[in-house]
């Protein structure tokens, strides 16, 4: 439906889901979730750390940015590029 899955637990709408991929996130960092179950939640394209996620997406706007304008100097008051000034 949404086309990702990174679902966060603060999303009022799916907030069990988003509990359980915490959960699932929290044991794989421990190694205590089967290879079975990351092999399943790899083939669906599972965001393992959506920190790492954000900044490898921003990362990628930055390089089209650049590639469109010439440089990386992208203002926070660009309402085209607004999350990707504020990164900045």
């Amino acid at each position: 439906k949404n086309g990702h899955c990174d679902v966060s637990q603060n999303d009022e709408q799916n907030k069990c889901l988003g509990q359980w991929i915490k959960k699932q996130r929290t044991s794989y960092k421990k190694k205590t979730l089967r290879s079975d179950r990351i092999q399943q939640l790899n083939s669906i394209g599972f965001i393992w750390d959506s920190l790492e996620h954000a900044w490898n997406e921003h990362f990628k706007q930055l390089c089209a940015f650049k590639a469109k304008n010439g440089h990386c100097d992208v203002s926070q008051n660009d309402e085209q590029n607004k999350c990707l000034g504020q990164w900045i």
